[in-house]
């Protein structure tokens, strides 16, 4: 491991949680985000945090992946929340950033749950789901 690598990804994770929030797009309407590849944090309307993910490989980046989650076509939104495509749509907001290093988005996805610790994580039971109300 390089020695400077946990100070550049200290660095990525500041950088994303400072990013803009974003608004799910409403039904039939564009989502406006990058195709890179990158990580994200999915957050409820009062700010906390529900999901934190990353790009693999698809050529459409963050963009695909997180019309995944709109899609009900991720492993998040089909086992770990009753959070539906609707509210993600009307009360739920993203942050993300490109990062184009394979190895770097997997340490900056791993870093931001361990400093984040989405509700889900350790719950080991597909049945202690998010209890998601809207505003």
């Amino acid at each position: 491991m390089n020695t400077k690598e946990p100070e550049k990804i200290q660095r990525l994770l500041n950088e994303l949680q400072k990013s803009d929030f974003h608004n799910f797009p409403q039904k039939r309407k564009i989502l406006n985000v990058s195709s890179k590849q990158g990580v994200y944090i999915i957050y409820n309307f009062n700010k906390e945090v529900l999901h934190i993910g990353r790009t693999y490989r698809g050529s459409q980046g963050l963009k695909q992946r997180l019309k995944n989650h709109l899609y009900r076509s991720s492993s998040f939104m089909q086992n770990y929340s009753e959070v539906t495509p609707e509210i993600l749509r009307s009360t739920c907001k993203f942050k993300c950033i490109e990062v184009e290093n394979f190895r770097e988005r997997a340490y900056l996805e791993s870093l931001a749950v361990g400093s984040l610790c989405p509700k889900y994580i350790g719950s080991n039971d597909k049945k202690s789901k998010h209890k998601i109300k809207n505003k």
